[in-house]
């Protein structure tokens, strides 16, 4: 790999805490150069965000250490003018201006559409936010559980018993910075073609829903209301969590062949033929029953051997571990998916950071740099901006 995909391009990032430094993270690791701007004495929210109260009182909580390494940070106060002026500099030479306010936030600070398009018509702006910069429900406030409650995803999570429940994660906010780094990599490549950029607005909701696959085409296309199955996937049986003699393993025998084959291995031939579990529709019918057989087998081996054994015979299967566990994967060791840092703070500690999951070239693409003190990158603001006014001259001399 010579260089990145993204390898010369420049976001300005002015948001916080998780969907949009998540997005610009992602652009980082396929090689954007990355300026986050950020208020004086505070910084990113997330700055804040942790386990640990030490990092968050000296302002690098771990929340803010995981999405923001390789990027620099100014500080800029966007109410000085001096400040506003070097700001719009910034804008003239950025490919891309990210933002997560509230809609109609960055209008009232004096940037709508027409004076960005004024400073610069090859930007590509994108806004993340809960709902969207239109519509009923585009000025109110919302963070990750609020979307997914209102996305019907907590009603689905969990047993008829525990739902709804929240996602284990900020998987919305995940989503929403994902949607986000896709649609403005797509409005670069236009660019190409058109020579002028986009103004891209990021729905966390939508893209909640439209990654809710199933669930929500299930409804849409056949009227079938999605129940809560917790560890059971709706479309196949056996698939879901089973018991070994160590704990947790999931199996997702979700076509025929796959099923005989499990069959044959837990020593319950017989199954095949039994009129319960003959065919997928009539083994979906009878679930409780086939998974009370399969987990009495399964009990004789550990999840590691069952893993073992039946993936190796073309059945899909592996153990349920815990996040320790998981980040511990010699796969994801093989693979170069984390990086090791150093703390920005210069202490003895190392962190690691998530890569993105893809290989260019059989490379994978590791975080540049630690993740920045607040306004550590200060010093070099006159220098920025020279350099990137220098690039987006020459790029509008050349069309490119």
């Amino acid at each position: 790999m010579t260089e990145r995909p993204l390898s010369g391009i420049r976001v300005l990032d002015l948001t916080n805490v998780l969907a949009g430094p998540y997005c610009s993270y992602h652009l980082m690791l396929l090689g954007a150069e990355v300026v986050k701007v950020e208020q004086p004495g505070r910084g990113d929210l997330a700055r804040a965000l942790g386990p640990d109260p030490d990092l968050n009182r000296a302002g690098i909580g771990a929340s803010f250490l995981a999405q923001n390494a390789g990027k620099k940070s100014l500080v800029l106060d966007l109410k000085d003018p001096g400040d506003r002026a070097d700001f719009e500099e910034l804008v003239r030479g950025a490919d891309v201006l990210l933002d997560n306010f509230r809609a109609g936030v960055l209008t009232r600070m004096g940037y709508g559409a027409a004076l960005l398009d004024e400073l610069n018509p090859r930007l590509v702006s994108c806004a993340i936010t809960g709902f969207g910069q239109s519509g009923p429900m585009s000025s109110a406030p919302a963070y990750d559980q609020i979307i997914q409650g209102l996305s019907g995803m907590m009603s689905i999570t969990g047993t008829t018993d525990t739902a709804p429940l929240r996602v284990g994660f900020p998987v919305c906010d995940s989503l929403g910075g994902l949607g986000a780094a896709l649609a403005i990599s797509a409005a670069l490549l236009g660019r190409e073609r058109t020579g002028r950029g986009a103004r891209l607005d990021v729905s966390m909701l939508e893209v909640s829903l439209s990654a809710m696959g199933w669930a929500v085409s299930n409804y849409l296309v056949s009227g079938v209301d999605p129940e809560p199955m917790g560890d059971q996937n709706a479309t196949a049986a056996p698939s879901g969590t089973f018991e070994t003699a160590d704990g947790g393993l999931n199996i997702a025998a979700n076509r025929q062949e796959q099923f005989v084959t499990l069959c044959r291995l837990t020593g319950l031939p017989q199954l095949v033929d039994d009129p319960r579990f003959a065919e997928r529709e009539s083994r979906k019918l009878h679930r409780a029953a086939l998974n009370a057989e399969l987990n009495a087998a399964l009990a004789r081996k550990t999840a590691l051997e069952w893993e073992e054994t039946l993936s190796a015979a073309g059945v899909p299967a592996a153990r349920v571990l815990t996040v320790p566990e998981a980040v511990e994967l010699e796969q994801l060791e093989h693979r170069g998916f984390f990086t090791r840092l150093p703390y920005p703070d210069g202490s003895p500690r190392t962190l690691r950071v998530s890569g993105n999951g893809v290989l260019v070239d059989g490379e994978p693409l590791p975080a540049t740099s630690a993740p920045p003190l607040l306004g550590q990158h200060d010093a070099e603001r006159a220098g920025i901006i020279t350099r990137w006014r220098a690039r987006s001259r020459t790029a509008g001399a050349t069309g490119s």
